[in-house]
């Protein structure tokens, strides 16, 4: 209980220096801040959580950061070399130095969401929170208490956004760790399309504390293809709860990339509310030394004719521990539904472990479903048959890594994002490697 009172006193901290605020935020904060309280953080007696312990996080003595005060050469270095929209947030504060909206076409919104509820928060008040409220999780229930900053996406019905939209997640190194409790609400009217890439990173000797809420809402015939990549320190904790909604012919397309972060809990649910509905959920986690990566996914087939593809593959090494559960939920009269799910896992090493549970239940007759999970180490023969084509061990092992990837990694299409799951996962490769002729050589020796 004093874990949680730590973190309700640095919120009524933040609400004195803050003074008033629009009644609905007040009511909808103090539901946050009692329903946190009332539940306390998650334990591994609960269900959900049995594999993953916060402690780190509930007894960690994390503020709240007052500046985004950081270098632009920094920045710079991390940040993903493409032309895009940006937004940046340092340890939760928004940056405008280190934004850039240039050039935004009219018919789309991109704003901090401390502007968006200045200037029009009962427009933002209505969708905010209708997806992921205050009793999904512990960790849902404290964003909402501390809610202030993130970032607002709209889109007009039929617009197509010309680039992607990056939202920059920067984590500082200090003496002081910090959290930050960011809320993103993605609204993409009818026939709209974008690309979302959402990018944490930070200083190398970082160690603070991330809390993440998103809820993506896409009306009829929508396209929103999402990135998150992944690349925290690997001191800091993060979490991250994403719910999505789709109506009729929407279709979102998540590509989740976990390459960094000490302990690390995703949670992606999709409800799949119209016919034509289409969710594609593709997934690469890779772990090293003491690193916990565990994601949680959920597609909710709440409508007939709608399709689920999801694959995910976990890449661990030394110590690190995944966690991996998806599930796929096909409601009564759901017929002619499609929902497939795969997961396989590669342990590098004999310490690393992994726990994994794809699950279906489907109340409907007609439907087409599979899942699927395995769980394997480098095939000895492979590596090497490389070596003897002059490849020496650890770029062998490297590639054979990478080509277990690349059914997951082919489908992304920024050569910004390949490169930067290349060089964590595989190492700096000779040239002449390919991620197409890696998947060719996976494909060979897996027919061998």
């Amino acid at each position: 209980m004093s874990e949680v009172i730590h973190f309700l006193d640095v919120l009524k901290k933040r609400l004195a220096q803050r003074g008033s605020e629009p009644t609905w935020i007040a009511a909808r904060r103090q539901a946050g801040a009692a329903r946190f309280e009332a539940m306390g953080f998650p334990t591994r007696r609960d269900e959900a959580w049995k594999y993953t312990n916060v402690r780190q996080i509930a007894q960690g003595h994390f503020e709240l950061a007052e500046d985004a005060d950081y270098s632009s050469a920094k920045a710079a270095a991390l940040t993903l070399p493409i032309d895009a929209y940006r937004l940046t947030f340092v340890d939760g504060v928004f940056s405008a130095r280190l934004s850039d909206m240039e050039g935004l076409p009219e018919s789309v919104q991109v704003m901090p969401l401390s502007q968006a509820l200045e200037q029009n928060h009962e427009a933002v008040g209505g969708p905010l929170g209708r997806l992921t409220g205050v009793e999904f999780s512990p960790f849902s229930a404290l964003n909402t208490a501390f809610m202030e900053e993130g970032a607002v996406i709209r889109l007009a019905p039929g617009t197509v956004v010309d680039k992607p939209i990056i939202l920059q997640f920067v984590s500082r190194a200090g003496e002081q760790p910090v959290m930050s409790h960011p809320r993103v609400l993605i609204e993409a009217a009818g026939r709209s399309q974008a690309t979302v890439i959402e990018h944490h990173m930070g200083d190398s000797d970082a160690a603070n504390f991330t809390n993440l809420v998103a809820e993506i809402m896409l009306d009829r015939g929508a396209i929103l293809t999402h990135y998150k990549l992944q690349e925290a320190p690997l001191a800091d904790l993060h979490i991250a709860s994403i719910h999505v909604e789709q109506r009729r012919d929407s279709r979102y397309t998540s590509y989740n990339l976990n390459l960094g972060g000490g302990l690390v809990r995703n949670d992606l649910v999709t409800d799949l509310n119209g016919q034509g509905a289409e969710a594609n959920f593709y997934g690469l986690f890779y772990g090293q030394g003491r690193q916990h990566v565990d994601n949680h996914t959920l597609a909710n087939h709440n409508a007939p004719r709608t399709f689920s593809n999801e694959n995910y593959k976990g890449i661990l090494d030394d110590r690190a521990h995944g966690v991996f559960n998806g599930k796929v939920v096909v409601k009564r009269d759901s017929q002619k539904i499609e929902g497939f799910q795969s997961n396989a896992n590669l342990l590098l090493s004999d310490r690393a472990e992994i726990d994994t549970k794809p699950e279906l239940e489907i109340y409907a007759d007609d439907v087409k479903c599979s899942h699927g999970s395995t769980t394997g180490q480098l095939d000895k023969e492979a590596i090497y048959a490389l070596r003897t084509r002059g490849i020496d061990e650890q770029t062998a092992r490297g590639l054979l890594t990478l080509a277990f990837a690349g059914e997951v990694m082919e489908q992304v299409d920024i050569d910004a994002i390949t490169e930067r799951v290349e060089l964590a996962v595989a190492g700096k490769l000779p040239e002449r490697f390919n991620l197409a002729g890696l998947v060719e050589i996976a494909a060979a020796f897996n027919e061998a």
